[in-house]
C-alpha cells in the first residue's frame, strides 16, 4: 500500500530566509577561516568537516524523507548517514575543544557551523517540498481532467 503525503509548497520568504542563512552561516565561516592565523593544515580540517557536515546533514534529511514518503532506504544507508552526520559534530567540537583560539573565536566556529548545517537542511526540505506540490499539482490536474 503505497503511502501519500500532501506537501506544501514553501513560501518564497522562507526559500530565501534558508539561502540567507546558509550564504550568511558558510560565508561567515569560511572567511574565519581565511582570516584566521592557524595553520594551513588546521584550516583544511575544519573546511573538511563543513564539506562533511553539510553532506551528511542534507544525505540525513533526504534518507528519512524518502523513508517518510515510502520510498525504499537500506538500514546501511540510513545508519552510514547518521553516522557521518554525528562525527562530524563531534569532530568539530574536539577540534574546536582543542584549538588554540580565544573562547570567541570558537564559538563563532561553532554557530557558524551550526548556522550552515541547519540551513542546508531547510534548504534540501524546501527544494524537496516544491518539488513534490509540483507533482502533487501534476497529479491533481490530470485527475480532474479526466473527471471532466
Amino acid at each position: 500500500m503505497e503511502q501519500h503525503h500532501q506537501y506544501h509548497q514553501p513560501t518564497s520568504a522562507f526559500i530565501m530566509a534558508s539561502w540567507g542563512a546558509f550564504v550568511i552561516g558558510s560565508s561567515a565561516y569560511l572567511f574565519g577561516l581565511w582570516k584566521s592565523t592557524m595553520e594551513l593544515n588546521e584550516k583544511g580540517y575544519y573546511f573538511s568537516l563543513l564539506l562533511l557536515g553539510l553532506f551528511a546533514a542534507i544525505s540525513l534529511q533526504k534518507t528519512i524523507r524518502d523513508k517518510q514518503e515510502g520510498i525504499n532506504v537500506t538500514s546501511m544507508y540510513m545508519m552510514s548517514c547518521r553516522v557521518a552526520l554525528i562525527s562530524a559534530l563531534v569532530l568539530m567540537a574536539i577540534g574546536l575543544r582543542n584549538a588554540e583560539l580565544l573562547l570567541s573565536e570558537k564559538g563563532f566556529f561553532a554557530m557558524a557551523y551550526t548556522l550552515s548545517l541547519f540551513s542546508v537542511v531547510t534548504i534540501q526540505k524546501n527544494i524537496r517540498d516544491v518539488a513534490a506540490s509540483t507533482s502533487d499539482e501534476g497529479v491533481s490536474e490530470v485527475k480532474d481532467e479526466l473527471v471532466e
